[in-house]
């Protein structure tokens, strides 16, 4: 039986011989399809991304408002001043949610006994005349409060103005309340419950985690995955007074990061 191997192999080694030919035809047919290649790489990972899976996202956001303000006004009653106490709940300083939005009212304007009927406009450079040829009856400036009847009557003193069929007495150009009315919105709590769904992978998530303490207040340390946010710690946290901007309008953007 011959031996499987010698001392003499393993001194042994093989390679490989390559011939080089050089042809046009070859050359051209080798570097044909080297091009094709190197433009379906590009194609499929620059222009088409076909290495990323496109699937479509269904978000749905909820937010609830909660809180209570004493508002303490200040009016004129038979010309006498009064202070008056109200109490606002939710129902009161929210409005109908629009999109992935809320929103809180934080101040406002009053003006009392308004009824429909005919009045005077407020006083401002288009409503102001001399006569009845100044107001053009069934007109409506866009900026105006009513319809005008055609008429040039006295608003205050010697100072006339177009009267006008609309809620009055018409509401005055005031500034805002300083401080803001419900200034004690600042305790207020705003949910934020966002649930998004990836359909193509059959995945459901949402950023209230199961078990979680819905009596819980956001806390950047403590409490980092509480969805139930303090209106005041939201405008601390981007530098601002709530005091100083619950007059102003104020927006509040989610976003999430994958």
């Amino acid at each position: 039986m011959p031996a499987c191997c010698s001392c003499s192999d393993v001194f042994q080694y093989e390679t490989n011989k390559v011939t080089r030919i050089q042809s046009m035809n070859y050359g051209t047919i080798k570097w044909f399809f080297h091009v094709i290649i190197f433009s379906y790489v590009c194609f499929a990972l620059v222009s088409d991304k076909l290495y990323q899976r496109k699937e479509p996202v269904i978000s749905s956001v909820h937010t609830k408002v909660k809180g209570i303000a004493e508002v303490k006004e200040e009016i004129v009653e038979n010309g006498v001043k009064k202070l008056v106490h109200s109490v606002f709940d939710t129902a009161d300083y929210t409005f109908p949610l629009q999109g992935n939005s809320f929103f809180v009212m934080t101040n406002f304007l009053k003006t009392e006994g308004q009824e429909q009927r005919l009045c005077p406009e407020y006083p401002t450079r288009r409503t102001l005349c001399s006569s009845d040829r100044g107001c053009k009856k069934g007109w409506m400036d866009p900026q105006s409060k009513g319809i005008q009847t055609g008429r040039c009557v006295v608003y205050e003193g010697k100072q006339k103005t177009c009267e006008v069929s609309a809620w009055c007495p018409i509401e005055a150009v005031e500034e805002a309340p300083r401080p803001a009315l419900l200034n004690s919105a600042e305790n207020f709590t705003v949910l934020i419950k966002n649930n998004i769904d990836f359909p193509g992978h059959n995945y459901t998530t949402r950023n209230i985690l199961p078990g979680l303490n819905i009596t819980c207040t956001f806390h950047k340390t403590q409490n980092p995955q509480c969805p139930i946010f303090r209106l005041g710690d939201i405008f601390r946290e981007t530098g601002d007074n709530f005091s100083d901007v619950a007059i102003q309008i104020r927006q509040v953007l989610q976003g999430k990061q994958c």
